[in-house]
């Protein structure tokens, strides 16, 4: 049996067995707010509906009964090796960050149980209630901007599962993520230092890779001010990402060109033989992000906040050949021969590049929280790339060190901002039995990227024009809801959501031609209710359904080319939105000593959106298109518990086993009854964290990830290949010291047991890092 088959089983037997073992073993108490211990800061359970105990008050609707999972800054600080705040995510449920190095800054997608890790787009995050989540585009380089937020200013992690609150936009499909971060009732000061370290072999790259980071916080309140402060800096050298390639039948047999040695023989996703030539986008990334926070209590119910962030980047993307010459010389360029085939390299082949990033984020918010007859909020939010500059060479090196030509790629102007005001009614007051929730919002997206050609990629003025992208999107909400305790052992929640959603603007060019794009307006209606039931003491059952209407992003409609004729090229600003109806049956079971939960979910959507190839034109184009029809169903089990066998022992785990199809496709017929891509058919996370006193504490985490697919029509059977999406099994582990109280230290270990996986591109290998931290 192979060792992550083995592992998924004993995965998968885990949950069930400690449920088995301690359901009659320990008493178990009703799902009550008065359940939970003082010192804990865990969600608890009340009919169904989450309420959230100490800390900071979440933006999720804990209201809903449906699938709320989350993670504590303890839970984070005890059991996670943290440097990126998307690490919180690591061992929830049916849930993938794509993080690829320290401080992966345009790749870290988010993927959820029906959504792979292409569809960032169908997921929300947000932090302290300001959206982090990029829905300019829908790729990999769109992620969320996880670096606004830094893993010692998090207060706890929330997970809502699903488009089941009216409250959120179609892009909640998958799931609703909202970052919760520290904000001081007393002076506090933290300071943190930790070092990272990879070791790296993969094909003919034999070396070192990690990172430094180092930050800093500071807060306090003052009568009814209170304010924080945050400073990091991250140094990181990423692995290499990408590797240029030749399939083995491209090259002209003969003995034309520069005979070399050093390329790698190996199979492609598609399992034909290849060359791979050497490496390229290797980052060296720095880092510096700080964050202030200010708010002011007009009175004991009413709160304005406001919050500023800025984050530069600078980084530097780096090839290296594996080929050589006779003499032993590096070979970038040129005609080479290998083992008797002629291959042509381009100077694009190992690609050299700059980035300069300067981001700012603004959010401001008036709440009222007097938890009587009525409550209101308004808040807005502005994300702006102030600089945004990618240069990269488009000559050969080793020239290309040295200047040469080049393009520039310029996206200041670029950016998001949003407006909502909502508000809360108790009609019967607190514990009446209705609550009612409503709001309009408004979230605006702007597109503005122009690439020029230069005659120096390193410091040269921009000179003609290469290409162009403009367009702006808008979505106005008006939703509410209305959560009813119907009667003592039942709640239902009834919701709506209308929207408008507008394109305009927008705007595809090339080096000489411009394509203007009709303005659109549309009307969509998304109903929702869910509904729970105690059927006793330690049993809820729950049901939740919802429409979601994912709108195409400013890049899926305009981001494309023109051809030489003037017709658009790669895009197609006619998309229609993704329509998903989203449903899932939970049982939820209290053992006492935690929660067991069995989730059944199920979606059908419309229209997705994916790149294919249409077939049914000729020739054929490949673009972002609408995909008919794709049907979801799994299976969710997750664990939670304290103190089990002995006290001080904290375990969470999870299995999901999903079945994600395409049961229509009239424009690409051969992905009809294939998976839906970077879904996998199975995943389990298993975390246990012992705390024998209040000084030590050791972790020990797994995850699994089956089999899946790249490509529409599943012809990438190889994922154990460049480009391709592997399976995976990893272990990581972690030792925390409290030296004083003031002061703490954890070592740790991601990928323990050194397991080569890949998600297009390479997953670190093993690493180890290493932390100081020291509160006041």
């Amino acid at each position: 049996m192979r060792k992550s088959r083995m592992a998924l089983a004993v995965a998968s037997a885990f949950p069930l067995a400690l449920t088995f073992t301690f359901a009659g073993a320990v008493p178990a108490f009703a799902q009550t707010t008065d359940s939970v211990p003082a010192s804990s800061n865990a969600p608890v359970k009340e009919l169904g509906v989450v309420t959230i105990s100490g800390g900071q008050p979440t933006s999720l609707p804990t209201q809903i009964p449906t699938t709320i999972e989350g993670v504590t800054r303890e839970q984070i600080e005890h059991a996670i090796n943290a440097t990126d705040s998307e690490d919180a995510l690591k061992y929830l449920p049916s849930l993938l960050v794509r993080k690829r190095y320290i401080g992966d800054y345009n790749h870290a997608v988010l993927s959820t149980r029906a959504s792979g890790t292409g569809n960032p787009a169908r997921s929300m995050v947000f932090a302290d209630g300001i959206l982090l989540s990029n829905y300019l585009g829908n790729g990999p380089t769109n992620a969320p901007r996880w670096m606004l937020v830094t893993p010692e200013e998090i207060e706890r992690v929330d997970v809502l599962y699903g488009p089941f609150s009216a409250a959120y936009a179609g892009n909640s499909v998958g799931a609703v993520v909202d970052y919760v971060t520290r904000m001081p009732t007393k002076f506090e000061a933290h300071g943190q230092v930790s070092y990272q370290h990879q070791p790296l072999d993969l094909y003919n790259t034999n070396g070192t890779y990690g990172g430094k980071q180092v930050s800093a916080s500071v807060g306090n309140k003052n009568g009814d001010w209170s304010w924080f402060l945050n400073f990091n800096k991250t140094d990181s050298e990423g692995q290499p990402l990408t590797f240029p390639t030749r399939l083995v039948s491209a090259g002209t047999v003969g003995s034309a060109g520069t005979p070399v040695t050093g390329a790698v023989l190996g199979n492609n996703r598609s399992n034909q033989p290849w060359y791979l030539l050497g490496t390229a986008t290797q980052y060296h990334t720095q880092q510096d992000h700080i964050k202030a926070k200010i708010a002011y209590d007009f009175s004991p119910t009413v709160r304005a906040a406001y919050t500023f962030g800025w984050w530069h980047n600078e980084s530097e993307g780096r090839p290296t050949s594996y080929l050589r010459d006779a003499n032993g010389n590096a070979v970038y360029s040129g005609t080479v021969n290998i083992n008797g085939r002629s291959f042509a390299l381009t100077p694009t082949d190992f690609n050299v590049s700059n980035e300069d990033l300067t981001h700012f984020m603004h959010g401001l918010s008036v709440k009222s929280r007097t938890q009587g007859t009525f409550d209101w909020e308004v808040a807005a939010s502005l994300y702006d790339y102030q600089t945004d500059t990618l240069r990269a060479a488009t000559v050969a090196l080793p020239a290309a060190l040295n200047g040469g030509a080049g393009r520039i790629v310029n996206s200041k102007g670029t950016g998001w901002n949003t407006l909502a005001a909502k508000g809360t009614w108790r009609p019967d007051g607190v514990q009446g039995a209705h609550i009612v929730d409503f709001g309009l919002q408004r979230d605006s997206y702007q597109l503005r990227t122009i690439e020029n050609a230069t005659t120096n990629w390193i410091s040269g003025a921009a000179g003609a024009r290469n290409q162009a992208f403009n367009g702006d999107t808008q979505l106005i909400g008006l939703w509410a809801q209305d959560t009813w305790k119907i009667a003592p052992k039942w709640k239902a929640v009834l919701g709506a959501r209308a929207e408008r959603w507008s394109a305009s603007n927008g705007q595809t060019g090339n080096a000489t031609t411009t394509v203007g794009h009709p303005e659109r307006n549309e009307n969509y209606l998304s109903p929702k209710a869910a509904v729970a039931y105690q059927a006793s003491d330690l049993w809820v059952l729950k049901a939740s359904t919802g429409r979601a209407v994912r709108m195409p992003t400013v890049s899926e409609l305009y981001q494309g080319g023109i051809n030489g004729s003037g017709a658009l090229i790669n895009n197609d600003p006619n998309l229609r939105p993704e329509k998903s109806w989203t449903t899932e049956l939970t049982a939820e079971r209290d053992l006492g000593n935690g929660l067991l939960r069995l989730t059944a979910f199920f979606e059908r959507t419309k229209d997705a959106l994916y790149s294919q190839t249409n077939v049914l034109v000729t020739p054929n184009v490949t673009n972002v298109q609408n995909v008919d029809a794709i049907r979801t169903k799994g299976i969710e089990l997750s664990y939670q518990a304290a103190n089990v066998f002995v006290r001080g022992l904290e375990l969470g785990s999870s299995l999901t086993w999903t079945d994600s199809k395409i049961t229509k496709n009239d424009k690409f017929p051969a992905s009809v009854g294939q998976w839906q891509p970077r879904i996998p058919e199975w995943r389990a996370t298993a975390v246990a964290t012992y705390r024998p006193d209040a000084t030590w504490s050791y972790t020990l985490g797994a995850r699994y990830s089956g089999k899946q697919y790249s490509t529409l029509d599943n012809t990438d059977p190889n994922g154990f290949a460049y480009q391709g999406a592997s399976r995976y099994f990893t272990t990581d582990v972690r030792v925390r010291y409290q030296i004083s109280k003031q002061v703490s230290a954890a070592v740790g270990i991601d990928n323990l047991n050194n397991y080569q996986f890949w998600n297009f591109h390479p997953y670190p290998q093993r690493s180890y890092m290493a932390e100081l931290k020291v509160s006041l």
